[in-house]
């Protein structure tokens, strides 16, 4: 199973630390690791924590036992946030298919990507959220920051709007995914 939640994505991967770090190395419940991550990452509510510890579990930098969460020993290299996305991130596969053909007269942007995956997105998704078509386009957005985060995507120069992080042109394969 892939997971959904995307959060947004540091500006640089060595921010990445800081999130695992706020999860604690003695198990905690997961409201516990909530509150911890809430208030050691200044997030703004509950379910924002929530999504950004199923995403460290997803790239291996958290684990769930028994007792509750911890942080792994392992650090939030490109490689490990790398195989993570790929082998556990809702979309990656149809975003790096994507990136595979893009070019920069035509890159993969967050709407292309919410295009590609629409009939994709899960029913319980739509029906629980009235503006879900936005929703999944800013998801799309985030996931593919995240892979340009790890040189899975290279944003490019454009002419139209700027996204959230600034890029105006889209992005195409990034050297990771060209050497893969």
């Amino acid at each position: 199973m892939r997971l959904k939640p995307v959060p947004e994505p540091p500006a640089k991967l060595a921010e990445l630390a800081a999130f695992q770090r706020a999860v604690p190395l003695v198990p905690g419940s997961t409201d516990d690791c909530c509150a911890r991550l809430r208030d050691r990452r200044d997030l703004p509510n509950r379910q924002r924590a929530n999504d950004w510890l199923a995403f460290l579990r997803t790239l291996g930098l958290v684990r769930e036992t028994p007792r509750g969460f911890v942080r792994t020993d392992a650090d939030p290299t490109p490689e490990r946030v790398r195989e993570g996305l790929r082998d556990g991130v809702l979309f990656v596969p149809e975003a790096l298919s994507l990136l595979r053909s893009a070019t920069p007269a035509e890159p993969v942007t967050a709407d292309t990507l919410f295009e590609a995956t629409r009939a994709s997105v899960p029913r319980h998704d739509r029906a629980r959220d009235a503006d879900w078509e936005r929703t999944w386009r800013g998801r799309a957005d985030r996931l593919l920051r995240w892979l340009a985060l790890v040189d899975l995507a290279a944003p490019i120069e454009g002419d139209g709007p700027r996204s959230a992080d600034g890029n105006d042109g889209g992005y195409v394969a990034g050297g990771a995914l060209e050497a893969a």
